[in-house]
């Protein structure tokens, strides 16, 4: 089967951002101090249901935001039965072994300092991952690395969504004991409009050749090194948390924020999604295809 390129709006985005990081022109910005803000951040997958609750913090606050413990979080099924949610001190967050399934619809509670929050939100199929591979491919004058996936598309006559994260892990002596590295290497959502009949396909761009070659210490954490693993986890959502991410990427360019699927009048989201994960890769140059 012969690939077509499919025009990705995360591609274009990485691309400009790699191409800005040559500039070293400094910005003075004002931040205007605000009042913390409440965000709830729940889901229920196939793998268990977490729920992190936590404040906004000012830019100049240095601090991290832990997940806040004394609510009362509860999550229940189209069925009517209702889990309890409890406050995990080891993880730091709120957790239960309860799986989701696909085609339930879930209800989020959440009483805090005196305020009642809810989201609904219903488990969508998962879809089943065939393929993922590295690959150089050129755009314009750029070399790119490119983490390329297919998928099964599982509801192939109706619009689908989907939110992926991939993750790097490294031993390289220049990023060991950086917090940076427990965070996605990259992530974003999508959905499947314009796929071959029945396909999902995702390309990620991961590092630029020139950028790699030229080695500046504020690249270090943006690139791979020999050894180092990729995990890729994709996840089926509905449109209400497609929603909520495409508001929140396009909302860090004007401040504004995201579009919230949760009453009560805090930041956040609730999420039913069904996750697929691909087997780990782990990077080298000598096995990377030219596409």
């Amino acid at each position: 089967m012969k690939k077509n390129i499919i025009n990705r709006p995360l591609s274009l985005i990485l691309l400009i951002a790699l191409c800005l990081t040559a500039c070293e022109k400094e910005i003075e910005i004002d931040y205007h101090q605000i009042d913390p803000l409440l965000t709830i951040e729940g889901q229920v997958t196939n793998e268990g249901t977490e729920v992190h609750i936590t404040r906004t913090r000012n830019m100049e606050d240095p601090g991290q935001s832990g997940s806040l413990p004394g609510a009362q979080v509860t999550v229940t099924t189209s069925g009517g039965t209702t889990h309890t949610i409890a406050f995990d001190e080891a993880a730091g967050y709120y957790r239960s072994t309860l799986q989701g399934v696909a085609g339930e619809r879930y209800r989020l509670r959440v009483d805090f300092e005196g305020q009642h929050y809810e989201g609904t939100s219903t488990m969508p199929r998962p879809s089943a991952i065939t393929s993922t591979e590295l690959l150089w491919q050129s755009i314009l004058e750029e070399r790119l690395l490119i983490y390329e996936v297919w998928a099964l598309d599982p509801e192939p006559d109706s619009l689908n969504y989907y939110w992926y994260r991939l993750e790097r892990r490294s031993s390289h002596p220049r990023l060991v004991g950086k917090k940076s590295l427990l965070r996605a290497f990259r992530w974003s959502v999508f959905d499947d409009r314009g796929f071959p009949p029945g396909l999902v396909f995702n390309d990620i761009i991961c590092m630029s050749a020139k950028g790699a070659e030229k080695d500046d210490e504020d690249y270090w954490e943006s690139m791979l090194y020999e050894g180092d693993t990729l995990s890729y986890r994709l996840m089926t959502i509905d449109r209400p948390t497609f929603e909520y991410f495409r508001s929140l990427t396009a909302g860090q360019s004007n401040g504004a924020n995201p579009k919230s699927n949760l009453t009560g009048g805090c930041l956040g989201y609730f999420t039913a999604g069904s996750i697929t994960r691909a087997a780990d890769m782990v990077f080298s140059y000598d096995k990377i295809k030219d596409k």
